[in-house]
């Protein structure tokens, strides 16, 4: 995401912190690669945008272990100058999850641009050109890929390409009406469906979820995430409510559930017009044929603090149980009943500083705010990329960030840090929700947790990916990567691949070169 809240608020906090058609289109230059010797050939599948319909980012099949990960080689690197990612923008040029099906690897850039990578070499099959502006759409984008088609969305469209050519099959651009945000969200497919949704809508109802025909794009369904008109703060503010960012869960009980955005509503708004805001801040489980609504679990109503709770639900088995693991920017995470969405543990991750239930607080004229005032977790802090999780523990990659304003009229993305910044890697029991370990770590973990094995991947902001130990959280990998991070990145057989040329860390740059690195073992 470029210009959403969490990486808006993310660009600002780096500063005050002083951090470091289908094919080829002709007549323009194109992505390059380059291939190194010494490596084995990259092998494997990662078939959904988080590894499984489950969201588990648990890489089934991968054969990198705590015993030969340190024998990981550059295999290729695809660079993404040419038709896509003139230059690197502001929150990177890649933050979307690759899809890696039968040899090709598939991805989306920040403009929109899909490409398929030969897996072995590298080398560009096809590439379908977009090129939408860098401030119509803040990602994080990413495509879906079921039954040789390839779903994806720009902004205001989504649409269905040939997985081997890249031909059209389909495209809709007539999903969404005035005020109902933008299509920012890495897409799923099962059972015939594409699920997807907008983000920010500005006008009544907020964002919008969605179901459309896998076959020729026509909605089946909608379900808008704001209930009635929007607060009037809110409206003054001229942004937006609800939606969703991440890709949803979509369950074996016929249910599909998205984890949902902030309300966007300043401070003083929260006190002059206290609301739930419903279905902000929340998971919202639907019938995934009819998209009609099962069960909400609101985690923060009436949010001031940019606390979506926008990661990938994951579904799980809590003490014989159904459940569904959630979190996001308010640095808790949940475990919910799959049936009923009642909360079967919840446990904080990361640092907060007792600020948590404050708009519930001011929702019931329980609390005094005055300035200035600070929040942890704050906009650009808590959980920010998707969860993991494997063999009873559920892994979190949780930004320590606060936030401070000095006005009622800030709303939370406007807000600047207020404090130190840093990050943590944190293992729960997935029964208790008890924490296991916690890790500190070098530079903001903005990419999601990754399990391979005995081992649990993430990547760093300043452009480093590293491997804890499972049972203890001690770090026993890393490994500089050419450029900055915050894209997730998908393990599976010989392979770690990793989206790189993430945000500037300087006044004066230092994205680097948008690219997409192979590592492998050997066998």
């Amino acid at each position: 995401m470029r210009t959403s809240a969490r990486f808006t608020g993310l660009a600002a906090l780096l500063a005050a912190a002083a951090l470091l058609a289908a094919g080829c289109t002709s007549g323009q230059p194109q992505p390059t690669t380059s291939a190194f010797a010494g490596a084995a050939t990259p092998t494997g599948t990662w078939g959904y945008p988080n590894g499984d319909l489950s969201n588990t980012r648990d890489a089934a099949g991968s054969v990198i272990s705590a015993a030969n990960v340190a024998s990981l080689r550059e295999a290729w690197s695809f660079h993404l100058t040419g038709t896509a990612a003139a230059g690197v923008h502001g929150a990177g040029a890649l933050a979307a999850n690759p899809v890696v099906l039968g040899g090709t690897v598939y991805l989306q850039d920040l403009d929109a641009n899909v490409y398929a990578i030969a897996l072995g070499t590298g080398k560009l099959r096809w590439e379908h050109v977009v090129n939408v502006p860098e401030a119509t759409g803040p990602g994080p984008d990413g495509v879906a890929v079921s039954g040789g088609v390839v779903y994806g969305d720009t902004p205001t469209s989504v649409f269905a390409l040939n997985a081997s050519t890249g031909a059209v099959i389909w495209s809709n651009s007539g999903l969404l009406t005035s005020g109902q945000g933008t299509f920012e969200i890495q897409p799923t497919v099962a059972d015939g469906r594409v699920y997807l949704a907008s983000a920010y809508g500005s006008g009544p109802g907020g964002g919008v979820l969605m179901a459309l025909s896998a076959g020729d794009g026509k909605p089946l369904w909608k379900f808008s995430t704001v209930i009635g008109p929007q607060a009037p703060g809110v409206a003054a503010l001229g942004a937006g409510s609800g939606g969703a960012w991440q890709t949803p869960l979509v369950g074996s009980d016929g249910s599909v559930t998205f984890g949902i955005g902030n309300p966007y509503q300043s401070i003083g708004s929260a006190i002059t017009h206290p609301a739930r805001q419903l279905y902000t801040d929340s998971e919202l489980n639907l019938d995934a044929a009819t998209g009609k609504l099962r069960w909400y679990y609101q985690a923060i109503p009436n949010d001031f603090m940019d606390h979506d709770m926008q990661t990938s639900p994951i579904a799980a088995e809590v003490g014989g149980t159904q459940a569904i693991i959630g979190s996001g920017k308010m640095g808790i995470v949940y475990a919910m009943n799959a049936s009923t969405g009642a909360v079967l543990w919840k446990t904080p991750v990361g640092t907060h500083n007792g600020t948590d239930d404050a708009g519930l607080l001011l929702l019931e004229h329980k609390l005094t705010i005055t300035l200035p005032y600070t929040w942890e977790p704050g906009p650009a802090g808590g959980v920010l990329t998707n969860l993991a999780m494997a063999d009873g523990s559920v892994y979190a990659a949780t930004v320590n960030a606060s936030a401070k304003s000095d006005t009622m009229s800030s709303a939370d993305g406007d807000a600047s840090g207020g404090g130190p910044v840093g990050g943590d890697i944190e293992a729960l029991n997935l029964a208790t929700g008890a924490v296991e370990w916690s890790t500190t770590v070098a530079s903001l973990p903005v990419g999601a947790a990754t399990v391979s094995n005995d081992l649990v991947f993430t990547t760093l902001l300043n452009g480093t990916l590293i491997a804890l130990n499972r049972t203890t959280g001690a770090i026993v990998y890393q490994r500089k990567l050419p450029t900055t991070t915050n894209a997730p990145l998908a393990v599976f057989g010989n392979t770690v691949l990793v989206p790189a040329g993430g945000p500037e860390t300087s006044a004066k740059g230092g994205g680097g070169d948008p690219q997409l690195v192979a590592y492998t073992v050997s066998a």
